[in-house]
């Protein structure tokens, strides 16, 4: 008998952003083959006696690393177990869950997709920045600061939108923000940088284009960050949202959240 494979969203951290059928998915388990960017908090909401088998990559192996993830879930999939591939954020958002749902598709393998709440949408909202405003941003794109041998491709394309958020663009962000500049972006233009969102260790970094692309910004990963007019249009956040931002650096929220099943007292 073949099992199944579900591809599931792990959402920004907090375990408390999971999805009702991502928990469930989760306590049925008995293979979870988890990222690097899981958390720890979200890892212990998986069934105590299913198998963990950790995935994570780096840079330079990802191709062989992917290969051998593929083949992990056929053959567990092929016997017979409930298999369970979680990724940080949405599985389909820069995650290459795509791309393993057409390899077990190839190999007569159901897979059933849950989707989860990307770091693109969840670190901003969280940090207080909309990224879209009446009157001020109508559009927003979102953009991987990664790319074999240099800038994305893409990022000509997307350069110029309202608000752009940048996905794994640490690392490369002088590098991208003088290209945003040389395309056309104001260096007095807003910049968040939001570091390890929905952790008990988020931080929250503002400053301006010209400052990142001059190097004068110490930025840890993983961190999401935005650029446009929203990011001046910050509203309070904080523990339960009431604490008021800090000027440059605010200390995010000091928990991560218990797990789902002991919320109901």
């Amino acid at each position: 008998m073949r099992g199944k494979v579900y591809l599931v969203g792990a959402g920004p951290g907090d375990p408390e952003l999971l999805t009702l059928r991502a928990y469930r998915v989760l306590q049925e388990a008995q293979v979870v083959l988890y990222d690097r960017l899981v958390s720890p908090a979200v890892l212990e909401l998986v069934n105590p006696t299913a198998q963990r088998i950790y995935v994570g990559k780096t840079r330079g192996t990802q191709a062989q690393v992917q290969e051998e993830i593929q083949s992990l879930l056929l053959a567990h999939a092929q016997s017979g177990q409930r298999v369970v591939r979680l990724k940080g954020g949405d599985p389909m958002v820069y995650g290459r869950g795509a791309e393993e749902w057409a390899f077990l598709a190839e190999h007569q393998i159901e897979v059933e997709v849950v989707p989860g709440i990307s770091s693109a949408l969840a670190a901003p909202t969280l940090a207080g920045i909309p990224l879209t405003l009446r009157g001020v941003a109508h559009s927003f794109a979102v953009i991987s600061g990664q790319a074999a041998g240099g800038l994305p491709p893409a990022l000509e394309r997307v350069a110029q939108a309202e608000t752009l958020v940048v996905l794994m663009g640490v690392e490369r962000r002088v590098e991208l923000a003088q290209a945003l500049i040389r395309l056309g972006r104001g260096p007095k233009e807003p910049v968040a940088f939001i570091e390890k969102s929905t952790t008990p260790h988020e931080r929250v970094v503002v400053s301006t284009l010209a400052e990142v692309a001059a190097g004068q910004l110490a930025v840890e990963a993983p961190a999401v960050w935005v650029l446009g007019a929203v990011v001046a249009h910050r509203l309070p956040t904080g523990p339960k949202g009431r604490q008021e931002p800090q000027p440059l650096v605010f200390l995010g929220r000091k928990h991560v959240g218990e797990a789902i099943q002991g919320r109901a007292d």
